[in-house]
């Protein structure tokens, strides 16, 4: 994946895109947090960067991995928002209790 493809993956607060996007569907991470990006679905894996308050994410797969309490309730559901970014469904406004993208294969 290259940088622009990335970037493309999380748009900022006023709803520009940092990069042209592919064109996927969007999802706001719930309002009044800057929400960790992890290197895996838990939260023993390091941060790799930090999502600022509004960032609206595009979902490529879904894991399960540690169970985690947030403001959008409690799963073990992780989000994969790029090649080895991760964060808890729990901070995501999908408008599911459950996955809403394909799940993860690697």
């Amino acid at each position: 994946m290259t940088t622009q493809d990335h970037q493309g993956a999380v748009e900022a607060a006023d709803g520009q895109t940092l990069a042209a996007a592919a064109g996927g569907l969007t999802y706001p991470v719930a309002a009044g947090y800057r929400v960790k990006v992890r290197r895996g679905p838990g939260t023993d894996y390091p941060v790799v960067r930090t999502l600022a308050e509004g960032a609206r994410i595009q979902i490529r797969c879904q894991q399960h991995g540690e169970k985690i309490s947030g403001p959008c309730g409690t799963s073990d559901l992780w989000d994969n928002i790029a090649p080895g970014e991760y964060i808890s469904d729990t901070y995501v406004r999908t408008g599911s209790g459950g996955m809403v993208a394909p799940r993860c294969t690697s």
